[in-house]
């Protein structure tokens, strides 16, 4: 298309265009360039810089990435970093997010460097980095070393980018001790915090002290404890699997916390934990527990020692409770939580991602899943003022699940609704999963549920879409 020659979809005003340009991916995005000198100054008009790797490496599914694979990925996307970020100097036009995905190397600083020079001359609201490693979960402590040492080179040389940087994700890093102090020093501006696999060294502590952290994510850690000294606007905190047999963090001062999510495969020497210690000073709202399909892992207590740190609670989703384990344990969220307005709670063994046979035993797996939950009502006559909504996937026509429902609809006196889900499964589990109930069977079920109660609660099967 010559420059004199503007199509129709050219002539859409600046505004229209840039809202069907920004759906694009950005290597599309630098192909408009070439169209015409309108469609050429695209790209210093766009509010987001999106730029990964993964858009640069090889579609060959087949095989695995290879270094060099990964070397000409990072050089290319490099390429077009520098082309649309420098086409933005002098720009009128206000950036709202800049993202950058790309692999830990020698030419990282590169990267950095760039986003350094365009923080020095716009502003922009949002600055995100996600480094990746070469090597995933096969990781030794030895390569973690190494990228480790990389990262700290690569955080010496950019001061700057990284002092820019409000979200930042990374993964398999061995740190010297006295570098997360220097890295929270640096990150003032950092809001979201995800670290895979990072640590200081195996059952090692990690102090977070940081004016404006609003998330933090741990996963796959090797860490003893986080220790959570001074977060003041920390919201969210996420751990996802932990090696400690103690409590996986400490919670310092934390004033907004409102969302606490933990998973974790409960081995047989995980200690039961105890979430009215957990979680103390605190008054969440939000609370999410996985088990993996394996040991229970957190302490049923009573009204009196939970109601500190639930009176505030109004969500709950209890996600992949083992088929083997009963289900009236966890109606002490229910005492301890008396705003509770909404309970979720996912039973299934997940075939497919558990441990088997002799394995189980090697990898200290628990043979008793449901070992330390004997649990008593703290009043047989207990009953729940706000639960609105019982969400139970998995749902078997089994007396323990008929009889977990009745309960929760005994005690849950303006209980509105109850949602049966069949087992949700994965992609690979949904060949060996039966076949979906029947109308006569989802009817055998809501007749077991009410029998000898009097409700008006609504009972759905939403994977029939029938409501009875």
């Amino acid at each position: 298309m010559l420059d004199n020659e503007v199509d129709m979809l050219s002539k859409l005003p600046d505004d229209v265009l840039l809202n069907i340009v920004e759906r694009l991916d950005i290597t599309e995005v630098a192909r408009t360039a070439i169209l015409s000198t309108r469609w050429k100054q695209i790209p210093a008009m766009l509010s987001k810089i999106i730029l990964t790797v993964c858009s640069f490496v090889p579609k060959d599914g087949r095989r695995k990435l290879t270094s060099d694979d990964i070397a000409r990925a990072n050089t290319t996307m490099l390429k077009a970093t520098k082309s649309i970020l420098e086409s933005r100097s002098g720009s009128l036009y206000t950036m709202d997010q800049i993202s950058m995905r790309f692999y830990l190397g020698d030419d990282s600083m590169f990267f950095a460097q760039t986003v350094a020079n365009t923080l020095a001359t716009q502003k922009v609201a949002s600055v995100e980095f996600t480094i990746f490693t070469e090597l995933g979960k096969h990781c030794t402590s030895d390569d973690a070393l190494t990228y480790g040492k990389k990262f700290m080179s690569l955080f010496d040389s950019c001061p700057n980018a990284f002092g820019g940087l409000t979200h930042l994700h990374l993964q398999n890093l061995r740190l010297g001790e006295s570098y997360f102090p220097k890295f929270f020093g640096t990150c003032k501006q950092l809001e979201f915090l995800h670290l895979w696999r990072c640590d200081t060294g195996h059952l090692s502590l990690l102090e977070v002290q940081h004016p404006q952290i609003r998330e933090l994510v741990i996963s796959s850690s090797s860490l003893q404890r986080v220790d959570l000294k001074w977060v003041p606007k920390l919201t969210v905190v996420k751990f996802q699997g932990f090696q400690s047999p103690d409590d996986p963090f400490i919670l310092g001062y934390v004033p907004l916390l409102q969302t606490v999510s933990i998973i974790n495969t409960g081995l047989s020497w995980h200690k039961m934990l105890k979430l009215s210690e957990l979680l103390r000073k605190t008054a969440i709202r939000n609370l999410d527990l996985n088990f993996r399909s394996e040991k229970i892992w957190v302490k049923p207590e009573g009204r009196k020692q939970l109601l500190p740190v639930f009176h505030k609670l109004s969500l709950v989703n209890l996600f992949n409770i083992s088929e083997e384990c009963d289900l009236s344990w966890t109606m002490f969220i229910l005492q301890g939580a008396p705003i509770l307005k909404k309970l979720c709670i996912m039973v299934r063994d997940h075939l497919c991602e558990m441990i088997k046979g002799k394995r189980r035993y090697m990898y200290a797996y628990s043979e008793e899943k449901d070992k330390g939950l004997e649990w008593e009502p703290s009043a047989p006559d207990f009953k729940h003022h706000n639960l609105a909504e019982l969400r139970i996937y998995g749902f078997q026509a089994e007396e323990k699940f008929v009889r977990y429902a009745r309960n929760v609809m005994e005690a849950a006196v303006n209980l509105e609704a109850v949602y049966l889900h069949e087992n949700p499964g994965c992609e690979k589990c949904k060949p060996c999963l039966p076949n979906e109930w029947t109308l006569m069977e989802t009817l055998l079920i809501r007749d077991k549920i009410n029998k000898g109660i009097c409700s008006n609660v609504g009972i759905h099967f939403p994977s029939r879409g029938r409501k009875y």
